[in-house]
């Protein structure tokens, strides 16, 4: 079911500005979705967009800066979007691979911007999430995970940990069995973004694995962020959401 149909259904979607995030806009918006974005910046050319006026809104927020989201989260701006929704969304899209290297080269700043974007922040916005949701009827919850939630890759560590923790959190979730709820933690596969630009742009001593993305690159392995989406929130939109709290979109 698609929400062409009497459906409304409304979406949040962070790290909404570039990237797999500004795809995963572009096939909500397709689908007829209202979308509201969590960026450190704007996407200002999408608002008023033609393919969907009115139906697209963002909210500049630092992610990383839990005090900040947590005021954000206190006010009714989520929960004002969300309203009379049947069916609502919450994409956990933000996240950075940095710190990358092994522990003793890592700045302990970054280690703890890095869990607050990745792991607090999506925490949070699904607590906030699930309890402004109480009475709609279908609600659902996707982290974007990544095979290092699942590998262990060295000079990921921190990048490592903290999709991880992403999975445990789904999988936890999914047992609490709230009313109308699905979780799910979903892999999107190796995707052409600015994220990978900064893999291959570190040097060996930080991470032994560099090649191998290259070489990725050059032999045109990596999906399109617009390739990516379209098969995300097909999922997403499926009945076979949430059948299970982990899952690979290369493997759908």
């Amino acid at each position: 079911m698609t929400a062409t149909s009497s459906l409304v259904t409304k979406a949040i979607v962070t790290g909404h500005t570039r990237g797999l995030g500004a795809a995963l806009v572009d096939a909500l918006l397709a689908q007829g979705i209202a979308v509201l974005g969590l960026a450190r910046s704007s996407r200002a050319p999408l608002s008023g967009g033609s393919r969907a006026p009115g139906a697209f809104a963002e909210v500049e927020l630092d992610l990383a800066d839990s005090h900040r989201l947590a005021q954000w989260l206190a006010g009714d701006t989520l929960a004002a979007f969300l309203r009379g929704a049947d069916r609502a969304l919450l994409i956990n899209n933000a996240g950075m691979v940095g710190p990358i290297g092994p522990c003793s080269m890592q700045a302990v700043g970054d280690v703890g911007r890095a869990v607050a974007l990745n792991v607090a922040a999506p925490l949070m916005l699904s607590s906030a999430f699930a309890a402004a949701t109480g009475e709609t009827p279908d609600r659902r919850i996707a982290h974007v995970s990544s095979g290092a939630a699942r590998n262990a890759y060295a000079g990921w560590n921190v990048y490592c940990a903290t999709k991880a923790a992403l999975d445990h959190h789904a999988r936890a979730a999914a047992l609490d069995a709230e009313r109308g709820l699905r979780v799910a933690s979903v892999a999107p596969g190796v995707v052409d973004t600015d994220m990978q630009g900064e893999i291959r742009g570190t040097d060996d001593a930080r991470f032994p694995l560099r090649g191998r993305f290259e070489e990725m690159k050059r032999s045109g392995q990596l999906s399109s962020p617009e390739h990516a989406a379209s098969k995300f929130v097909g999922y997403l939109l499926s009945d076979a959401f949430g059948e299970t709290p982990i899952a690979d979109i290369r493997a759908l």
